[in-house]
C-alpha cells in the first residue's frame, strides 16, 4: 500500500511538472532574423512560418510542451525599439521572453546604447516575472552553410539551429517558473 502511495504521489509530481509547463505563453524579441526575414537592400531569408520562432513552437510540442510563441521581430528594429515596445510586444501572461538584440543599433550609430537597452528590457520583465533567454551571436549557434547570400539574415536550415538550440533552455526555464 505504501508503494502504491508513493508511485501515485511520484505520478502526481510527474503530473504537477507536466502541467507546469502546459500553456506557456513565450515571445521571441527581436529584428529581422526573428521575423524571419529583412526589408530593403537586405531582405533576405525565410517565411515566418519557417523562422525560429515557429520551428521553435513546433520544436516544442514534438517534445510535449504546450508552448504559444509569438513573433515579435521587426525587420530594422534597435535595441532601443525593442524596449519602446516592450509593453505592447509582451502582453501579460507571458512566461519567458526570447530576446535577440541583432545588429542593427551598430548599423545605425546606435551601438553606444545597446547594452543598456538590453539591461533595461531584461530589468523590465524581471519586474514582471518573465524569463529572458538571450539569443546572441547567431553565427556561432548555426553552421556556416546556413547563411541567405545577402550576409544578413540565415535560411530554414539556421532558423532550425536557432530553435534547437532555445528548445532545452525553454524546457528548462518554463519548468521553473
Amino acid at each position: 500500500m505504501k508503494r502504491l502511495a508513493l508511485g501515485l504521489a511520484a505520478g502526481g509530481v510527474l503530473f504537477a511538472c507536466a502541467a507546469q509547463a502546459a500553456n506557456v505563453n513565450i515571445v521571441a524579441l527581436g529584428a529581422s532574423n526573428t521575423y524571419g526575414s529583412g526589408r530593403g537592400r537586405h531582405n533576405g531569408g525565410v517565411p515566418s512560418s519557417q523562422a525560429y520562432p515557429a520551428q521553435l513552437q513546433r520544436l516544442l510540442a514534438a517534445k510535449g510542451v504546450s508552448a504559444h510563441v509569438s513573433n515579435a521581430g521587426i525587420p530594422g528594429d534597435t535595441t532601443g525599439g525593442m524596449l519602446a515596445r516592450l509593453d505592447s510586444a509582451v502582453p501579460k501572461g507571458t512566461s519567458i521572453v526570447i530576446l535577440q538584440p541583432g545588429g542593427n543599433d551598430a548599423r545605425r550609430g546606435q551601438g553606444a546604447s545597446r547594452q543598456g537597452n538590453i539591461a533595461e528590457i531584461k530589468h523590465r520583465l524581471a519586474a514582471r516575472h518573465i524569463k529572458v533567454i538571450v539569443l546572441g551571436h547567431l553565427v556561432q549557434i548555426a553552421p556556416k552553410n546556413t547563411r541567405d547570400p545577402d550576409g544578413q539574415h540565415f535560411n530554414t536550415q539556421g532558423h532550425a539551429a536557432f530553435a534547437a538550440w532555445l528548445a532545452p533552455q525553454v524546457i528548462a526555464a518554463a519548468h521553473g517558473r
